[in-house]
């Protein structure tokens, strides 16, 4: 498919490192953009870094220094993937001054490396705002796809996150939101509603043959995939475990040292390739989202992921996240009976029309629509010298 945005150099700060995590929607989209365009994908410098105390030290530090031993890598998909080395500091203005001058260096010393010059910078990590200025942008672009300074991954304190937050949102040409709560209560007038889409054929096709690792487990089978952290309901899945004992929970993803469950019917299965989930999904009955309802971090929430389970077909059943309020064909639940009303519900009396009806509702919103529809507004901010 050809994009509007040709021949362009995209420099990319993310949130997240490429190699740990489901893709997310910057990363659907800059793989389309890499076929006409030459990208860097910066993996994250540092915002998700967490208190020496969390649980999890250890394991992101690990992860973080694997990453380092790749620093710059041409991926599958087309693009580069850089992993500079970080100070992240940033409490201390000395930290942050030297860090930038690190980052800066390494960016610069990739960006010739990869024969890109005067690139389109996409922030989507608020502490970008040190470095994009010391780039030879062309145009800045901010991506705001949660409520950041509501990440409890993240050591740094609340007020620095707000500020970097400000500074990003007055250096951008356009601020773009991925979550619907956070476009409509923004008052920035140079917003874009990136709204979230789906990989449709991937999910909807059904897949030739069920996944060994969940195919011994009996049904009814209720399966989450994704990052399994702080925002897990732990006190619901094991309210739910206790008194439905014959449905098994599936959880797919990397979990957290911070979740503790304990139960003989929720299996935890680990992170499993992208291209394998339909393999999963086939054996799935009830696709969940047992997340916390008074949490802020998830009141912001537009999680890819119910696209894709709306895409399968599956039953969903999830809390009444402002993003899909009106989804049709999801069963939401504020309480732990509604929750098991709900999957009783799918259980029983799911129909061939439901399943079209949830799939319709995001069929026409697939990536490379996504990927179009912004590559648009981008080649128009620079054709008309918005930069």
């Amino acid at each position: 498919m050809d994009y509007a945005l040709t021949g362009e150099s995209v420099v990319c700060f993310a949130g997240e490192d490429w190699w740990y995590h489901h893709p997310h929607s910057k990363n659907h989209i800059l793989k389309r953009l890499a076929q006409q365009n030459q990208v860097l994908f910066v993996n994250s410098i540092g915002m998700g870094l967490p208190k020496a105390s969390n649980p999890d030290f250890l394991l992101k530090i690990g992860r973080k220094l694997r990453s380092y031993l790749r620093w710059l890598r041409k991926v599958p998909e087309g693009l580069y993937v850089l992993t500079p080395i970080s100070l992240p500091f940033y409490g201390s203005k000395l930290a942050r001054q030297l860090n930038r001058r690190l980052l800066v260096a390494q960016i610069r010393l990739a960006m010739r490396l990869c024969s890109m010059r005067r690139p389109v910078v996409w922030a989507a990590i608020p502490f970008a705002a040190d470095v994009i200025h010391d780039l030879g942008a062309k145009l800045v672009l901010y991506q705001v796809s949660d409520k950041y300074d509501a990440n409890e991954d993240s050591a740094i304190a609340r007020e620095v996150i707000r500020d970097f937050d400000r500074r990003l949102k007055t250096a951008a040409t356009l601020v773009m939101y991925s979550g619907r709560k956070l476009y409509e209560e923004s008052e920035v007038s140079h917003r874009y509603f990136l709204e979230q889409a789906v990989d449709f054929d991937h999910f909807a096709a059904p897949a030739a043959s069920t996944a060994p690792a969940i195919a011994a487990i009996p049904r009814p089978v209720l399966a989450y995939f994704g990052w399994i952290d702080y925002v897990i309901d732990a006190e619901l899945v094991e309210q739910v475990a206790r008194l439905r004992p014959d449905w098994n929970w599936v959880f797919i993803g990397r979990k957290s040292n911070l979740v503790r469950i304990s139960a003989p019917n929720v299996h935890f299965l680990g992170p499993k390739p992208y291209g394998e989930l339909p393999q999963y999904l086939r054996h799935v009955d009830v696709c969940v989202l047992p997340w916390k309802q008074d949490h802020e971090f998830v009141r912001y929430g537009s999680a890819i992921k119910v696209r894709e389970y709306m895409a399968s077909g599956k039953p969903v059943v999830m809390p009444p996240l402002y993003e899909y309020s009106q989804a049709p064909g999801i069963l939401r639940y504020t309480s732990t009976d509604e929750f098991i009303g709900a999957v009783e519900d799918a259980l029983a009396g799911d129909t061939a029309e439901q399943r079209k009806l949830r799939q319709d509702w995001v069929r026409n919103y697939t990536w490379d629509v996504r990927t179009l529809q912004l590559s648009q507004t981008i080649a128009h901010l620079l054709s008309n010298g918005r930069h």
